[in-house]
């Protein structure tokens, strides 16, 4: 079974609706999968994810209630096989964090959807609602094209 991990900064918006998003999809094709979110912040453990995220998702029919927010752990190098970073900080506060032994790949969430021409799912914390549907928009391309690669890997 393959296992994703999507992670943010503060696990209450990009990374959480990423696994509400991913679970729908894998479970619509009939994948396999474990999926995960995570922050690199762990000032919000504990918490459901932002107001407006599940909101946003649940227009969409992803209900990301029962969610609640970690950081990230040592031991998710070694857990998981795919980690899905939101943007170049996330990424790059992996890289730091990633054990010389794990055996994860890490990656930007959007390089599952080249023909996009954003790099980064970007924050939409600060801005108003539009920017919650844009982010939806962009993992929901990414997750198929990622998700069409856990599929071609598991053939």
């Amino acid at each position: 079974m393959t296992r994703l991990l999507f992670v943010c900064l503060g696990n209450i918006c990009r990374s959480p609706a990423a696994e509400g998003v991913a679970r729908a999809m894998a479970e619509a094709r009939g994948l396999s999968v474990e999926i995960d979110s995570a922050g690199t912040g762990g000032w919000h453990a504990g918490e459901a994810p932002d107001p407006r995220m599940r909101e946003a998702a649940l227009r969409r029919g992803y209900d990301l209630s029962s969610l609640r927010a970690r950081q990230v752990r040592r031991a998710d190098f070694a857990d998981f096989d795919h980690v899905l970073a939101m943007d170049e900080d996330n990424l790059a506060a992996l890289q730091r964090a990633r054990p010389a032994d794990a055996r994860a790949e890490l990656s930007l969430m959007l390089s599952h959807a080249p023909h996009l021409p954003e790099r980064e799912v970007p924050d939409p914390y600060y801005g108003g609602p539009q920017g919650f549907d844009h982010v939806l928009d962009l993992l929901e391309a990414a997750v198929a094209g990622l998700l069409d690669r856990v599929e071609a890997q598991g053939r």
